[in-house]
C-alpha cells in the first residue's frame, strides 16, 4: 500500500499540498503543453492554416477529454469519499467500474468521431482552405480517441489512489514521446499535421501504459483483483455523478468553442484580418489559458482526495483551510499571468510562429483583450472543484454553466453583432 489515509485528517495541508498537488499540477499542466507543442511545431513547420486545423478539432478532443474526466475525476472523488466513510468494497467497485468505463466510452467515441468527422469539421468553423488540414489531423487524431480518454481518467484514478507522482510519470512519458515525435514526423518525415497527429496518439499511448503497468501491480490504497469487476458496472452512474462537473466544464467549452469558431469565421471575414487569422490566434490563446486552467485544476485535483476524506470524516474545518489555502495559491499565480499577458504578449506570440503583421497584431489583441480578466476566473475554477471533492456535484455543475453558458455565449452573440470579431474577444 503506497499511502495510510489517515494522513489525511493528521499531516499539515501544506506538505499534502505539496505531495499530491505537485504532482497533479506537472500533469496537467503537461497535458496543456500536449496540443501546446503540435501548435508551435505546426505553425513553424506547416503554417497559420496548420494551426488552424488544430483549433477546428480541438473542440472534439476535448469532448474525449470530457468523458475522461467525467468518469476518471468522479471515480477518485466517489472513492475517497466512501474511504472516508469506511466502505473500501464500495471504492473498490466504483474504481473497477470507473476503469471499465473508460474503455468503453473510448472505444464508441472513436467509432462515432470518425464517420462524421468531416460535417463535425464544418460545425465548428473549418473554411475551405483549412479543411483538408483539419481531416488530415483529425482523421488520426479521432481514430484514437480511445488512447485520449482512457490516460486523462487513469490519471485522475491512479492520483486519487494514492499515486500522484505515478500520475506525473504518465504524463511526462506521454509529453516526452510527443516532443521527439512532433519534430522527427514534421521536419524530418516531412508528414505535416499527420506527423504531429501521430505523435500525439503515440503519446497518449505511452501516458495509458504506464497507468496500466502501476494499476497491475497493485501498489495503490484500493487493490483490484477479478472479483472487483464482477457486477461492477451499476457503480458507474455512482462514479459519474462525482465527475459530474468536470464534465460539464469541458462540455461548456466545447459548445463555446462551436459558437465561438462560427462567429470568428463570420465576422473575420468582414474585417481586414480574414477567416483563418481571428479563427487561428484565438485558438492560440485558448492554448496558452489552458496552460494556467491546468496548473490550476492539478492543484484542485491534488487537493481532491484530501477534501473529500476530511469531508467524510466530518472534519468541516480542516476543510474550509484547504480551501482557503487553494484560492491564495491560485489567485496569486493568476494575477502574475495577468501582469504578463498585458506586458509583454509578443513574447508568447513569436512562440508559435509570427506569419505577418496583421496576424501579429491580432494575437497581441488576443492575448491582451480575451485575457484580462482571469485572475477573477480562479473563484469559479477552485469553487467548482471543491463542491464536487465534497459531493456537491450539482450545484457545482450550476457555477459552470451560468459563467460559460448564460453569460458568455449571449454576450459574444450580442457584443460580435455590434462590434464584430473585437466585441468576441470583450465578451
Amino acid at each position: 500500500m503506497e499511502r495510510d489515509v489517515k494522513r489525511y485528517e493528521s499531516e499539515t495541508i501544506g506538505k499534502l499540498l505539496l505531495e499530491f498537488s505537485v504532482p497533479s499540477v506537472i500533469s496537467l499542466v503537461l497535458n496543456a503543453f500536449y496540443n501546446m507543442v503540435d501548435q508551435i511545431f505546426i505553425g513553424n513547420g506547416v503554417g497559420y492554416l496548420g494551426n488552424g486545423a488544430t483549433n477546428v478539432i480541438f473542440p472534439l478532443t476535448q469532448l474525449a477529454i470530457a468523458i475522461g474526466l467525467l468518469i476518471g475525476d468522479g471515480t477518485a472523488s466517489y472513492m475517497n469519499l466512501k474511504l472516508g466513510e469506511g466502505k473500501k468494497e464500495q471504492a473498490e467497485k466504483g474504481m473497477a467500474a470507473g476503469l471499465s468505463a473508460l474503455v468503453i466510452s473510448g472505444l464508441f467515441l472513436s467509432i462515432v468521431l470518425t464517420i462524421f468527422l468531416p460535417q463535425l469539421c464544418s460545425m465548428f468553423g473549418a473554411t475551405k482552405d483549412i479543411m483538408p488540414y483539419a481531416l488530415d489531423y483529425g482523421y488520426i487524431i479521432v481514430g484514437g480517441t480511445l488512447c485520449n480518454i482512457f490516460p486523462c481518467g487513469a490519471m485522475s484514478i491512479v492520483r486519487g489512489n494514492g499515486g500522484p507522482k505515478v500520475a506525473m510519470e504518465s504524463m511526462l512519458t506521454g509529453f516526452t514521446i510527443n516532443m521527439i515525435g512532433d519534430p522527427l514526423t514534421i521536419y524530418v518525415f516531412h508528414w505535416g499535421v499527420k506527423g504531429a497527429a501521430l505523435a500525439t496518439v503515440m503519446g497518449q499511448i505511452g501516458s495509458a501504459i504506464v497507468c496500466i503497468v502501476w494499476l497491475a501491480k497493485k501498489k495503490g490504497t484500493i487493490q483490484l483483483s477479478k472479483q472487483s469487476f464482477e457486477h461492477c458496472l451499476p457503480y458507474v452512474k455512482d462514479d459519474a455523478r462525482h465527475g459530474l462537473s468536470s464534465f460539464v466544464t469541458q462540455v461548456a467549452i466545447v459548445i463555446v468553442l462551436y459558437f465561438q469558431n462560427n462567429l470568428l469565421v463570420k465576422y473575420g471575414a468582414m474585417s481586414k484580418y480574414g477567416a483563418e487569422i481571428p479563427l487561428t490566434a484565438l485558438g492560440v490563446t485558448m492554448k496558452v489559458f489552458t496552460i494556467l486552467q491546468n496548473a490550476i485544476t492539478g492543484l484542485c485535483s491534488g487537493a481532491q482526495p484530501i477534501i473529500s476524506y476530511n469531508y467524510g470524516r466530518g472534519l468541516n474545518t480542516r476543510v474550509r483551510k484547504i480551501l482557503k489555502t487553494l484560492l491564495v495559491i491560485s489567485g496569486g499565480l493568476m494575477l502574475a499571468a495577468t501582469i504578463w499577458f498585458q506586458l509583454a504578449p509578443m513574447s508568447i506570440v513569436r512562440i508559435f510562429g509570427s506569419t505577418n503583421d496583421l496576424y501579429n497584431e491580432f494575437s497581441v489583441k488576443c492575448l491582451r483583450i480575451y485575457l484580462m480578466l482571469i485572475f477573477l476566473d480562479n473563484f469559479q475554477m477552485v469553487g467548482s472543484s471543491f463542491l464536487q471533492s465534497i459531493g456537491k456535484s450539482v450545484t457545482a455543475t450550476m457555477l459552470i454553466l451560468f459563467r460559460q453558458i448564460i453569460v458568455l455565449i449571449p454576450a459574444m452573440l450580442i457584443l460580435g453583432k455590434i462590434y464584430g470579431v473585437d466585441g468576441l474577444l470583450y465578451a
